[in-house]
């Protein structure tokens, strides 16, 4: 969007965890991670070999007539596909072989073996192809929450949404745009629950998402053998300019007891997150019974207190600024 400001992602290299630790994590922004050892996977995972390694398992898949994926609006359909016959269909760009049409679009997000209780595990669903990759060790292995494939046919669009958990992108195959906004700017970006509300992020209906020019926009190009590093609460557009594979690790920075027990995909609310929207809805309610008026003042006192009590300041939220950042590693 020609409108929006452009930050590049920063991009370090020869990442180690102390330098993770100490120099990128406490900043609070996106980072391009380069040359980290991900394993063979980085050679390995040819659609052949995913195919002999993981044929027979089946998998959810979520299928589309067009790449733009709407979560809100649900454009897409959910199908069950031997993991080896989605491999191969999400790497053509035509399909003799389809549910809708032939230039349908693939996206899979693996799930637990039970999907309602069970976080996605890749050395549990595909214990032979998690041999090949190799977590990266920026956490402490009692944090680990998941570890999720993410395939997705050339051209795939997701919608723009934020997780509660910090979490590492790892592209193994292919080539992917990573469009990002920081939790900052969420009043921007017409939120309905975790999902923003604009699907088309370059070319969005500005009249009916005016302040959507507000957010800034930070991106970046994941090449093969690349980790993003996404923070919790940063909005998050993927777009696959190639067939691509990926994997997801997310891992628990907060207390334990901060999550939702029930929450297998680790998206759901912080639970005092949850308690205070609850409680922000019951104080609206309550305003209802005052005049027009009244409920615009006692709002608007409302809004200030939040503002004093509850936002951040740069320094506190988000620490410096990743541009600013000056080391050696920085490139």
């Amino acid at each position: 969007m020609k409108n929006q400001r452009r930050i590049p992602v920063a991009v370090y290299s020869a990442v180690d965890k102390e330098l993770f630790t100490t120099k990128i994590y406490p900043l609070r922004h996106p980072a391009v991670l380069k040359g980290v050892p991900l394993g063979p996977c980085l050679e390995k995972w040819t659609v052949d070999y995913l195919f002999k390694n993981g044929r027979d398992k089946e998998v959810k898949i979520h299928v589309s007539s067009v790449p733009q994926m709407d979560f809100l609006h649900k454009n897409f359909l959910y199908r069950t596909l031997q993991f080896g016959q989605f491999v191969q269909r999400a790497s053509e760009a035509k399909h003799s072989e389809f549910f809708i049409s032939e230039n349908e679009s693939y996206y899979l997000r693996s799930l637990g073996e039970d999907a309602r209780k069970e976080p996605a595990d890749l050395r549990k669903q595909f214990p032979d192809l998690a041999e090949d990759f190799h977590i990266p060790p920026y956490f402490e292995p009692e944090k680990f929450f998941s570890s999720v494939f993410r395939i997705s046919s050339c051209g795939l669009q997701l919608w723009t949404h934020y997780d509660v958990m910090d979490n590492l992108l790892a592209q193994v195959t292919g080539r992917k745009r990573v469009v990002l906004y920081s939790p900052q700017d969420a009043e921007y970006l017409y939120l309905s629950g975790d999902k923003s509300e604009v699907l088309d992020i370059d070319s969005p209906d500005v009249e009916k998402y005016p302040e959507f020019v507000k957010a800034q926009r930070y991106e970046c190009i994941l090449e093969p053998g690349d980790l993003l590093f996404i923070p919790a609460l940063w909005f998050h557009n993927t777009l696959a300019l190639q067939f691509g594979v990926g994997v997801n690790v997310f891992w628990r920075h907060l207390p334990e007891n901060s999550y939702d027990k029930k929450d297998p995909y680790g998206n759901k609310d912080p639970v005092a997150a949850v308690r205070a929207l609850q409680a922000l809805d019951r104080a609206l309610g309550i305003l209802e019974e005052l005049p027009p008026d009244y409920r615009d003042f006692y709002a608007r006192r409302m809004v200030v207190r939040v503002r004093s009590r509850a936002y951040t300041t740069q320094s506190e939220g988000a620490g410096e600024d990743c541009t600013d950042s000056r080391h050696s590693h920085l490139q």
